[in-house]
């Protein structure tokens, strides 16, 4: 197995989660009382408990590139996550950023903000 580093992210309620980002492609790998693993191809989220994460408040956040943005986007608003300025979840639209490549962002259910990149290789 090659090196790699994976996020830890918070979860108010694992049943939730799990829901939330499998509808657009995560399925569960791993589950305890006190840890979620969730996979999507070659990404891998994992999340710990913290039922009392005020999503307003959090400053929780990771990347996740992929080759295909537009498609990821797609599957994204297909189960639901509306694009909106505010609230949680939501979307934002895809945009060259100032560092020149193409993302968008995603907030999730615990107000987690995912950075989803198009991975320029």
């Amino acid at each position: 197995m090659s090196d790699r580093a994976v996020p830890n992210l918070p979860s108010r309620d694992f049943d939730a989660t799990s829901r939330f980002y499998g509808s657009w492609g995560f399925v569960e790998h791993y589950r305890d009382p006190v840890w979620l693993i969730l996979r999507r191809g070659s990404i891998q989220l994992e999340f710990f408990p913290f039922p009392d994460l005020d999503p307003r408040e959090s400053s929780f956040m990771c990347s996740i590139r992929v080759a295909e943005i537009d498609q990821l986007h797609a599957e994204i608003v297909r189960a639901g996550v509306p694009i909106a300025p505010a609230g949680a979840p939501r979307l934002s639209e895809i945009a060259v950023q100032r560092w020149g490549q193409r993302a968008a962002f995603l907030i999730d259910l615990d107000g987690t903000q995912l950075h989803l990149i198009e991975d320029a290789g």
